[in-house]
């Protein structure tokens, strides 16, 4: 099967490495699957984003070629065209300019997926992803359909429309359905269906060498929603063997750093800087991490965690995990697999990290149990055999 995946910006740049395996998977299913990110940006960050680059499929947003394919597009289908143009129109001025700026693209997609011989469109994100997608649809005849993550949700552009014209809206966690529906998305039209990652062949990692230190990894961007400041604070309070590796970027880093230093933890917080999730995998395998914890918060206005792969990647080498009660994360670590906490709450989060350093076992069964939910629940395979029903069932 000839499938599209409109992105925001894979293969380029970092921030949709959570889309790789997504796509690998369905491509060793047998499928073609071309990657088109909607505004293409960055460099080639993540060593299997790679593979997904064609230059056929990997266009800028707004070209001479882009323009000049549209106004061909619109000549050659005006009725059709002025209809998907039309399907883009809102009351919102701000998703109005967007999805105007994305309707070039959307021309020059239809024509490029009907020549390819593409049999179905798949967008992530309800945003403007979807807007381009919903174009291309309406031009070429080609079913379609969408991923929606979170914020994406809470901005609401034109999701009930995208919805009746999608043949399915996917939700990447219950939280994200829960928010749709409260957004009007007719609820025959959704579905739940997470996010996956490719389990490691060997789940057991090998033991942390140095039993002197007990090694606890945040592997995330400084932003504010990512919460590191809590997390530095519950390292004040831990025993000295207790050591914190950060592994990201952002325009926070200077407040975290300052942070460290004014709290004299200098000689016990890493930063590694940004690092490919292949790198990060890695450290798991070699066992240098003893914990995981992502102390995120909630921003209010969908600014807050999905289900983050960050945290299943770990999971899934049986490292234990800590995070917060916010977004979708309880649906991954509920039930005993991981240990959650209040966020903003840095006592608790010190608490819950002084356990896993002071009782192996309870480490162990922390570690085992999240690595028994991410082989039952979010094994890509699993996913990707279930999207390809639904894609087999858009196209018949």
């Amino acid at each position: 099967m000839k499938l599209i995946y409109i992105t925001s910006s894979l293969p380029y740049g970092p921030v949709e490495p959570f889309l790789i395996p997504e796509v690998l998977a369905l491509r060793a299913r047998g499928h073609e699957v071309a990657v088109v990110p909607l505004y293409p940006r960055g460099e080639f960050v993540h060593r299997e984003a790679q593979s997904l680059y064609n230059p056929q499929f990997c266009k800028p947003l707004i070209s001479w070629e882009i323009l000049w394919t549209a106004i061909k597009v619109f000549f050659h289908t005006p009725l059709r065209s002025l209809k998907a143009l039309r399907l883009l129109f809102t009351f919102n001025l701000k998703h109005l300019v967007k999805n105007l700026i994305a309707y070039p693209k959307g021309l020059w997609l239809a024509r490029v997926a009907q020549e390819w011989g593409a049999e179905h469109i798949h967008a992530h994100w309800a945003s403007t992803t979807s807007s381009m997608a919903m174009v291309a649809s309406e031009i070429s005849g080609i079913p379609w359909s969408l991923t929606a993550h979170r914020w994406d949700v809470v901005e609401n552009n034109l999701l009930r429309r995208k919805a009746f014209h999608a043949c399915f809206f996917r939700c990447i966690s219950w939280k994200t359905l829960e928010m749709a529906t409260e957004q009007g998305v007719p609820r025959d039209k959704l579905l739940v269906l997470h996010l996956g990652i490719k389990l490691p062949k060997n789940t057991v990692c090998k033991k942390p060498n140095d039993l002197k230190r007990f090694v606890i990894l945040c592997p995330a961007a400084f932003i504010l929603r990512k919460g590191h400041k809590y997390l530095i604070e519950a390292l004040h309070d831990l025993p000295r063997e207790v050591e914190l590796w950060l592994a990201g970027e952002g325009e926070l880093r200077p407040m975290v750093e300052e942070q460290v230093k004014n709290l004299n933890l200098t000689e016990r917080v890493r930063f590694l800087g940004y690092m490919p999730h292949e790198e990060i995998l890695q450290l798991y395998q070699r066992g240098e991490v003893n914990a995981v914890v992502l102390p995120s918060v909630d921003l209010g206005d969908g600014l807050n965690e999905g289900i983050p792969v960050v945290l299943m990647e770990a999971m899934s080498f049986s490292i234990p995990v800590i995070s917060t009660q916010t977004g979708g994360i309880p649906e991954l670590l509920g039930g005993g697999a991981g240990i959650l906490v209040s966020p903003k709450d840095s006592k608790a989060l010190s608490a819950a990290i002084q356990k896993l350093f002071e009782d192996q076992t309870l480490a162990k069964k922390v570690g085992l149990a999240g690595q028994r939910r991410v082989q039952k629940e979010f094994d890509v395979e699993q996913i990707v055999a279930r999207l390809e029903t639904l894609f087999y069932k858009a196209v018949k």
